[in-house]
C-alpha cells in the first residue's frame, strides 16, 4: 500500500515527536515507529535536560562545560546556539504539559558529571517518560499527524537525482511492505546501543536510521565515539536498567567489593569526572580484580531522601532485593549513547537532499568526542525547532518527487526461513565481537580482527536478506551489521585517543588528529547485495 504526506518522521522519541508536532503546522505528517509509540530511548532517560536556567548560571558556563567534555571536537557555533536556545525550548515543553520537579516553587536543578553548576531539569528520575507522555498527547491531539505504530522502516526511497522521497516500511502484523512517500523525511530513530551486548538502551536501538542513511549515500561522522555509561544495574534479572548519573551528583561513591573507593586515584573530580574517564576506571578496576561488577554506594543518604529524589530507581532496585539506603548497588559500564551519527548542518539537514536527522541518530557537532551529561535531550529539543524554522518559509520549495516503484523484497525464490537460529547466532556474534574488540578500550589488532569478521558477516547477512522473506529481526540484524562495521572503520581511522575513543596503540590525543571522521558511500544502492568497502575520510573539525 502507498501512503503520502508532506513530512515523514521515522521514530517516536522526544526528537521525533517534537518534530512531528511542529511540522504539523506546515502540512500533513506521518510518524513511523517500529513498536509502540511510547517505546524509545527517550522514554528511558532518567537524568534530565541540561539548560542554563538557574540564577547563578550562564550560557558561557554551559558552553564551556560542553566543550571541555567534547575534548576538542565540538563545533563551537553549534554549542553556542544549542545552549542559548535551551531556556526557550524548556518553556515550550512546559507549555506542552511537561511537569518538571520543583523545590520551593523553583526548578529543582540537579548536578551531573562535567557540569560546573546545577542546571539539570528533571521529573524525578523518569524525565524521559514524562516528556514522551506530554508530547504523545500533544501529537495525538493533532488531526494532521498520523501515527503508524509497529511499522519498521527498511530503506529510504530516492528519486533519480538521489533526493530522499520517503521510506519503505514493514508492517509487523501482516508482513506487508508499504511505501511512505513524503516531500521531506526526518530521521529520528535514536541510537545503536544494541550493537553491543551490554547496553542501557531498549531493544529498539539498532541503528536503523544510521544504516538506512549510509545505504542511501548520506555522510556519517564520528561513529568511533560511543559513550559507555559507567553505571548500569548488574543483576541477572535486570535488563538494560540504568543507574542515573544523578546519584553520583548527590554524593554516590564508587567502591569495589572490599569497600575501597577508587575514583580519587583516577581524577580530581572523583565520581563526577567525565563519563569516559569513569567508565575506563571501572573497566580497569574490574580487569585488575577479576570481579564482575563494582558498587555505587548511596548508604550515606537516608531512605526517605532517596525515595523522594529517585523513586523509580529505588523501587526497581528494591524489586531485585537491593535497598540502596542500606546496600551498595552493583553496577557495570554499558553502551549508552552514540556521539556520532548522520552528519547534519545547523538546520538538521543531511548531505542528501530532503533528508533531515534529529536526536541521537544525528551528528550535529554538539557533543564532539564525548557528550556532556543531559545535553542529549536538550539537543532533541533544539534541532526539531531549527528544522521547523528552516522549512516554514519554504512551502513552495518542496514539490512532490517522482518515486521509483518499490523493489520486490519477496520474489518467487524468497521463502520463509526455517532457520531462525542463523539470525540469532549472527546477532549474538556481532554484539559480543563489538563488546570484546571495539568496547571501552581498543587496540589495532582487535579492530583488525573485528573488521575482517564483520566484512564476512555482512556478506552472509546480505545473502540471507535476499533469499528469505523479510522479518523485523532480519531488518535489525542487517542494520546493526552496517553500523558495527562503520564504527570499526571509524575507530581504525583515528590515530590517537580522544574523548570516548581510547586505544592502547595511540594512548594520547594528537593535535594533527583533531579531525572528524567521515564515512559515506560514493554510489547509492538500496539493494546493497555486496557490502562495499568503507573508505574513512578525515576533515578538520569545524
Amino acid at each position: 500500500m502507498k501512503y503520502s504526506c508532506d513530512f515523514l518522521v521515522i521514530g517516536s522519541g522526544l526528537a521525533g515527536l517534537l518534530s512531528a508536532y511542529k511540522l504539523s503546522a506546515l502540512g500533513s505528517v506521518i510518524v513511523l515507529t517500529k513498536k509502540d509509540a511510547a517505546e524509545s530511548n527517550s522514554n528511558y532517560a532518567q537524568g534530565g535536560i541540561a539548560a542554563a536556567v538557574g540564577q547563578d548560571d550562564a550560557f558561557d558556563s554551559h558552553a564551556q562545560d560542553t566543550a571541555a567534555a567534547g575534548a576538542g571536537l565540538c563545533r563551537e557555533e553549534i554549542v553556542r546556539l544549542v545552549v542559548a536556545e535551551g531556556p526557550a525550548r524548556i518553556r515550550e515543553l512546559q507549555d506542552l504539559g511537561v511537569r518538571f520537579s520543583q523545590r520551593d516553587g523553583l526548578p529543582d536543578l540537579g548536578l551531573e558529571a562535567g557540569h560546573s553548576r546545577r542546571r539539570v531539569l528533571h521529573s524525578g528520575d523518569i524525565t524521559g517518560r514524562e516528556v514522551v507522555r506530554a508530547l504523545l498527547e500533544a501529537c495525538r491531539a493533532q488531526s494532521g499527524i498520523r501515527l503508524f505504530e509497529n511499522h519498521i522502516a527498511i530503506n529510504l526511497i530516492q528519486d533519480a537525482e538521489g533526493a530522499c522521497c520517503g521510506a519503505y516500511a514493514l508492517e509487523r502484523a501482516t508482513g506487508e511492505v508499504h511505501t511512505f512517500q513524503a516531500r521531506a523525511t526526518v530521521l529520528a530513530t535514536g541510537g545503536a546501543g544494541k550493537v553491543y551486548i551490554y547496553t542501557s538502551n531498549p531493544d529498539t536501538a539498532t541503528g536503523d536510521g544510521m544504516a538506512m542513511a549510509y545505504r542511501a549515500g548520506a555522510a556519517l561522522s564520528n561513529l568511533e565515539f560511543v559513550q559507555f555509561h559507567p553505571t548500569c544495574l548488574y543483576h541477572p534479572q535486570a535488563k538494560s536498567f540504568l543507574i542515573s548519573e544523578a546519584l553520583r551528583g548527590e554524593g554516590g561513591r564508587l567502591i569495589n567489593r572490599q569497600g575501597r573507593a577508587f575514583m580519587a586515584e583516577v581524577h580530581p573530580s572523583k565520581e563526577l569526572a567525565p563519563r569516559d574517564i569513569v567508565a575506563r576506571a571501572i573497566d580497569a578496576e574490574l580487569k585488575r580484580t577479576g570481579e564482575e561488577c563494582v558498587y555505587l554506594d548511596m548508604t550515606h543518604k537516608p531512605s526517605a531522601a532517596l525515595k523522594e529524589r529517585f523513586p523509580n530507581i529505588y523501587e526497581k532496585c528494591l524489586a531485585f532485593g537491593i535497598d540502596m539506603a542500606k546496600t551498595p548497588i552493583p553496577v557495570v559500564p554499558a553502551a549508552h549513547f552514540f556521539c556520532g551519527g548522520v552528519r547534519t548542518d545547523p538546520h538538521a539537514a543531511t548531505s542528501l537532499p530532503r533528508l533531515f536527522a534529529v536526536g541521537e541518530v544525528a551528528q550535529t557537532g554538539l557533543h564532539g568526542a564525548n557528550r556532556l551529561a543531559s545535553n542529549s535531550l536538550l539537543e532533541c529539543c533544539v534541532f526539531p525547532h531549527r528544522l521547523y524554522e528552516h522549512l516554514k518559509d519554504r512551502p513552495d520549495a518542496w514539490p512532490a518527487l517522482a518515486c521509483p516503484p518499490p523493489p520486490d523484497w519477496n520474489p518467487g525464490r524468497a521463502v520463509k526461513s526455517d532457520e531462525a537460529v542463523v539470525i540469532s547466532q549472527n546477532w549474538d556474534e556481532i554484539r559480543r565481537l563489538m563488546w570484546n574488540y571495539v568496547g571501552i578500550v581498543r587496540s589495532k589488532n582487535r579492530l583488525e580482527r573485528a573488521l575482517n569478521r564483520m566484512l564476512l558477516l555482512n556478506r552472509e547477512i546480505e545473502q540471507y536478506y535476499w533469499d528469505f522473506l523479510l522479518t523485523p529481526d532480519l531488518i535489525e540484524l542487517r542494520n546493526i551489521a552496517v553500523v558495527a562495521t562503520a564504527v570499526i572503520q571509524s575507530a581504525m581511522a583515528r590515530g590517537e585517543s580522544r574523548g570516548l575513543h581510547y586505544t592502547l596503540d595511540f594512548p594520547v590525543p594528537v593535535e594533527a588528529e583533531r579531525k572528524d571522521t567521515l564515512i559515506s558511500r560514493s554510489v547509492p544502492d538500496v539493494n546493497l547485495r555486496n557490502f562495499p568497502d568503507i573508505r574513512p575520510q578525515r576533515r578538520a573539525a569545524s
